[in-house]
């Protein structure tokens, strides 16, 4: 019987969520970062933002919101 090799596992970080912890509390980040800081489908961020667990996002553009970082450290501290 023939083995099949394991599947490598994944633990190295997209580059948005790697350098998360470098971010000044006042950049942006956006909606992909949240879901992978919080392991959720962009679905729950924006429920949990209705519920007040996630804060709200600031819109930083015409057709663009994001984040405050220091604002996603305190409630990923919660």
């Amino acid at each position: 019987m023939k083995s099949t090799p394991k599947a490598a596992s994944t633990t190295a970080l997209p580059a948005a969520l790697a350098g998360f912890d470098s971010l000044p509390d006042s950049a942006f980040v956006r909606l992909p970062v949240v879901c992978g800081l919080f392991a959720c489908s962009p679905a729950t961020v924006w429920r949990r933002v209705k519920t007040g667990r996630i804060p709200a996002p600031v819109k930083i553009g015409e057709n663009s919101t994001g984040w405050r970082a220091g604002e996603i450290r305190q409630a990923l501290a919660l």
